[in-house]
Order: C-alpha cells, then structure tokens, then sequence
C-alpha cells in the first residue's frame, strides 16, 4: 500500500539540493504517497501562543499529524540543524503531551557539496527524533556527500547514476521500515484485543 509521507526540508531556498533530493524523492512515487510540507512562514515558537495557537502552527501539525512516516531531508549549517528546522520541530513537539511527531516513522537524510554529507545536522535530528519517541530507520544511512547542483538535471531532479540509485534503495527501505512499524502496531493490537475477549470469556 501507498503510506502518506510528510516530507520537511531544512533549507528555505528554492534551489536547495537538499529540496531538489526531496523533490527527485517525491518523484520515485515508489509506494510513498509524499509531500513537502512548507516550514518558511512558522513563526518562531512560542509558548504563550499554545492557548491560542497561529494559524501557521496549526495547518503544520495538521499536515504532519496526518501523515503515516516523516522524512526531514535537511542540509547541515555549522555544524548542526538548521534553525528553521528546528522551529518546526518544536512546533510540531507542542503543547507538552500533544506532539504530533509521536510514533510517527521516520528517516533522515542530509546532503552537502562537503565530503561528510551534513553528518552533524543528521545526528542532531536522530537525536530529537529519539525524545519525539520517532522510531528512526537506521538503514541505509544517508549522509550524501559531494552533491551540487550538477547532480540534477534541468527539472531539478537526480541524474541517473549511484546518488540515484542510493536514493531510490532508500526509499524502497523507508516504505518497508513504514509498513513494518503500522502492520506491527496493528498486530499488536489485535493479539490485546484476543487476549482481552479470552479473559472476559473465562472472567
């Protein structure tokens, strides 16, 4: 089955690579029904607007709550996550209790025209990822290095070749790592509710 991906991209510029990875994502339409949820016009989070939130933060955790699996495709700014990621982040993470990143599955992906693919911002999302209670493929891991715009063709989508082919492996592992984690929970619960009709029956 097609699961819905929200797909965050950490980079406001239109010619991102990181955007164009996530557009030539998109394009796979490999059983991931994807979209890329705009993070530009958040505001800055803010606690005293969790009463009466903006209209911004509410379409956010609209989108991100109806999604079966988040992908953040995201480049790497000193060393860490880009602030705008981060903002959404911590939109979609409140009010405290209320995240809509909860057991969400999810996958990261960081690209650069640097030689180690944004490999701190990739570790600093994982790591909120992990508080979020995202449960975050390990596998393949994508930390694409040496990417410009070069690698793109003139729709700005991947050019035939291995960063392609990496890409497209994993996509096809993120569908599985999203089917595993919803058919699972779905299991699960069917064995608590045969356990739960067996104890009534010999209540």
């Amino acid at each position: 089955m097609a699961y819905k991906i929200a797909i965050i991209v950490g980079s406001l510029r239109e010619g991102s690579i990181n955007r164009k990875v996530a557009r030539s994502i998109c394009g796979l339409k490999d059983n991931l029904d994807c979209s890329m949820i705009e993070i530009g016009d958040l505001p800055l989070y803010n606690q005293d607007h969790d009463a009466n939130p903006p209209e911004q933060y509410v379409r956010f955790r609209e989108q991100i709550a109806a999604a079966d699996g988040v992908l953040f495709v995201s480049p790497e700014y000193n060393r860490g996550i880009p602030g705008v990621l981060k903002n959404a982040i911590d939109i979609g993470s409140r009010p405290y209790g209320q995240s809509v990143f909860d057991k969400k599955p999810a996958a990261i992906v960081t690209a650069s025209p640097g030689s180690i693919g944004g490999f701190g911002a990739n570790h600093q999302i994982r790591q909120a990822c992990v508080f979020l209670n995202m449960p975050v493929m390990q596998q393949p891991e994508a930390y694409l290095g040496h990417v410009t715009d070069d690698s793109f063709d003139d729709s700005g989508c991947l050019k035939e070749g291995p960063l392609k082919g990496l890409i497209t492996n994993l996509a096809h592992a993120f569908h599985d790592w999203v089917d595993m984690i919803h058919r699972s929970r779905r299991l699960l619960a069917e064995d608590s509710a045969h356990v739960a009709l067996a104890e009534k029956a010999h209540a």
